[in-house]
């Protein structure tokens, strides 16, 4: 059994770029250990990572992890990561704010979030993608350029730094090797959606070069939804010498996109795609406004319909890294890598206009080295980093007049965020069956701030000043220990830990939804444990499930005090905790009758509570603090199950043709503290039809078609939802479910019945 090594978001690159051995199976799930390779009927191939022929660097050492490859998403429409990310067990999404602004969250770790990805690392072939603030956002992501996607469960911070509070995920492009041309697509569908596309894939002795490129336009399916997105990705690899590689990543996205307004529980029941809400004074039941000072800068408001408002999002971001990979010898390799990362955005999301550049950059190094110490195998890393962001945010009034029309500026801040940290790993194969896994990694933190409050009246302008100067030391060690007795059998156990600082958007928000001083917030930090098994009782069979139970202190949670509010609150629950499972499988039934018949399964049940926080609310008489210990927490969706029944027909005239059946179940969940209002869940079927043509039709193999049906039965869903602030009824008791229904702010839907085709051309 071959020993597999410790490694880091470097090191996740390297493995990146090297051969990857996919099967027939569309998915796979596995924990990062070492079984000896199982016997595979000729209808399958099971892809087992850790074994000799596949670099050991692929997988963190000891850590719960779930792949998807690109058989699972590459030849469907492909709207956004969340078409990637859908059949991995213990990832669940929601929508954010725009087409591809999908929040992902591993283990419930973003369900409560408006935008972007929060409380994980997110990395593309190594290269880092969330900035030293924690802010990763899913738009660069076209699922058309990727090879496949790793997804490292629990509490990450020993490797993966500041931010991995529910692990990390590695997005993996696609190689030049296998590609060896230029493919060119289209896709097609429901709501105006096409995405033009383009992949350059040339290797050589020496190099491996894939070219990215697309544009996606559409109207939406929800009134001032409409939107254009474009994306350019590029890897290279190049062998300078035989010891010494380079590495050079650049991904570029702008998005540019109209954007509703988030529904109150009401407003979605009565009118969930805002139709007939273009104008505000002759508007349908059920319409949300949002409140524009009538001349920009202070006094009367006037409701406005998004549309009029001219409400939306153009963001751009650019990422540029270089990597330089040297082996020492042998057995020991330094990988060095550096990454600069701008995004700019423009956001008139709300009565509101956030302006500003956040520009980062994050350097590392790190060593890995292979022993053989007696009869045992010793894989060794470790590693420094450092990364810095800088911010500039204007907030300025939108005012009446359409286009987003800039009012007066009513805050300015800047900030400065940097982390320093320094981790090691020591995994010990101790005997044939038996790996050791141990590790430490800390990280110190720095948050400057100083954010200028601006007061406008028929006087004049006042300016309030809040600063904050915030410094913080977390450490993560971790250890695992897994056992392979048999070729069927892989069991695991872990205890892991994780940080997460607050960033600068966390500081200047208040309960009410205004900007002012919240500048005392805490570290969040974990402690988990995962307790896992695979099994293959046969090559037509293999499972995987993971049990984890994490504790949290000082957890970072936010919840919006409405749309006509700067933004979401943030504040740490004292005590709380995280306990579910993860369940995924695939079988193929009938292995000889039907050989291209197969199921694929995951599940993940995610139970969260407070046990141990009390709510502050008010109102116009008085204050009171309200005991939320034992209640789940809001945001969470408990139960989240896709079930594929796919066909592949693998041989005769038909060969090549394809397609599958889906359900995708969501479980409801609660929306505020109190648990009073629950977002209803629901199930979707999904229908896809596609074709490959098999290498005997000659020129036409080249090309691929699909067609597909989402939401087959035409439901009517919640795609996504914020939490909400309670209500203090004038008794000192929480208001019930039917005011917190009104409470706006929170609830996008989801597609109706919706039709999609493609074709792909390789030349």
């Amino acid at each position: 059994m071959a020993a597999f090594a410790a490694c880091t978001a470097i090191s996740l690159a390297h493995a990146a770029d090297a051969p990857h051995h996919h099967g027939a199976a569309h998915h796979h799930t596995h924990t990062t250990t070492s079984a000896p390779k199982p016997s595979v009927s000729a209808g399958e191939r099971i892809t087992v990572i850790g074994t000799s022929h596949v670099p050991a660097t692929l997988r963190p050492a000891g850590q719960t992890t779930y792949s998807a490859s690109r058989e699972s998403f590459a030849g469907h429409v492909g709207q956004s990561v969340a078409d990637m990310v859908v059949t991995i067990p213990g990832v669940s999404f929601v929508a954010g704010n725009g087409p591809r602004d999908v929040v992902v969250s591993v283990r419930g770790s973003g369900d409560r979030q408006a935008y972007g990805m929060k409380n994980i690392q997110v990395l593309e072939d190594g290269f880092p993608m969330t900035q030293p603030d924690g802010t990763a956002r899913s738009d660069l992501i076209d699922p058309h350029a990727y090879d496949g996607v790793d997804v490292f469960q629990g509490p990450a911070s020993t490797m993966f730094g500041n931010y991995a509070i529910n692990g990390a995920i590695n997005f993996r492009t696609r190689r030049g090797a296998d590609i060896h041309g230029l493919e060119v697509g289209s896709d097609f569908g429901s709501f105006g959606m096409v995405n033009n596309y383009a992949t350059l894939g040339l290797s050589g002795r020496k190099y491996d070069l894939v070219i990215f490129g697309s544009d996606v336009r559409g109207n939406g399916f929800i009134a001032n939804s409409g939107y254009q997105t474009s994306t350019e990705n590029l890897r290279l690899r190049v062998n300078l010498t035989p010891s010494d590689r380079l590495i050079v990543k650049f991904v570029n996205n702008i998005t540019d996109t109209h954007l509703p307004v988030r529904l109150s529980l009401a407003q979605y029941t009565t009118n969930p795609f805002q139709s007939g809400c273009a104008d505000a004074s002759h508007a349908a039941a059920g319409c949300a406004t949002v409140s524009l000072l009538s001349n920009g800068s202070y006094g009367a408001r006037v409701a406005t319909s998004p549309q009029a408002a001219g409400l939306g999002r153009f963001d751009r971001r650019t990422v540029a890294g270089v990597r330089w990979e040297h082996d020492i010898n042998a057995s020991t390799t330094v990988r060095t890598q550096f990454t600069y990362d701008q995004r700019h955005i423009d956001q008139p999301t709300s009565p509101y206009a956030y302006t500003g550049p956040y520009d980062s950059y994050a350097a590392s190094s790190e060593v890995t080295n292979t022993a053989h110490p007696g009869r045992m195998a010793l894989n060794s890393s470790g590693g420094i980093s450092f990364d810095d962001l800088d911010g500039l945010s204007n907030v300025y009034n939108v005012a009446p007049g359409g286009h987003a029309r800039q009012g007066a500026l009513t805050q300015s801040s800047w900030s400065h965020q940097w982390n320093a940290g320094l981790h090691f790993q020591e995994d010990l194969q101790f005997a044939r069956a038996w790996h050791l896994v141990v590790g430490l990694g800390g990280t110190y933190s720095g948050l400057e701030a100083q954010e200028t409050l601006l007061t406008n009246s028929a006087s004049g302008s006042t300016r309030r000043l809040v600063a904050a100067d915030r410094h913080f030391f977390n450490l993560a060690p971790e250890a695992a220990l897994t056992y392979a007795p048999s070729r069927n059998w892989t069991l695991h156990t872990r205890v892991g830990t994780a940080y997460a600082t607050p960033t600068t958007s966390n500081l200047f928000i208040t309960p009410q939804g205004t900007y002012g001083n919240n500048t005392r917030l805490k570290s969040e930090t974990s402690l988990g444990f995962d307790l896992g098994a695979e099994w293959h009782p046969s090559s037509t069979i293999n499972i995987q499930a993971t049990g984890f139970y994490e504790f949290y202190r000082n957890e970072l949670v936010s919840q919006s005090a409405g749309v006509n509010t700067v933004g979401a609150y943030t504040f740490n629950a004292p005590a709380s905790q995280h306990r579910g499972v993860e369940v995924g499988a695939t079988w193929t039934p009938l292995p000889r009758a039907l050989s291209g018949a197969r199921v694929m399964l995951s599940y993940t049940y995610d139970n969260q509570i407070y046990t141990r926080y009390t709510e502050v609310l008010s109102n116009s008489t008085m204050s009171r603090a309200l005991d939320r210990s034992g209640n789940s927490i809001p945001g969470v969706i408990p139960h989240f199950l896709n079930a594929r029944l796919l066909y592949d027909q693998p041989s005769g005239p038909l060969q090549g043709l394809g397609g599958y059946a889906e359900v995708t179940w969501r479980g409801d969940y609660w929306l505020d503290n109190a648990n009073l209002l629950k977002a209803p869940g629901y199930a979707l079927l999904n229908l896809e039809l596609h074709y490959d043509p098999p290498a005997r039709f000659g020129w036409i193999r080249h090309l691929h078609g699909f067609f597909e049906i989402q939401n087959v039965a035409n439901q009517t869903y919640i795609a996504g939802a914020t939490n909400i602030t309670d209500v203090l009824a004038s008794n000192g008791h929480n208001a019930g479910a039917a005011v917190l229904a009104t409470r706006t702010g929170s609830i996008y839907a989801g597609s109706p019945r919706a039709f999609y085709g493609g074709v792909k051309v390789r030349f």
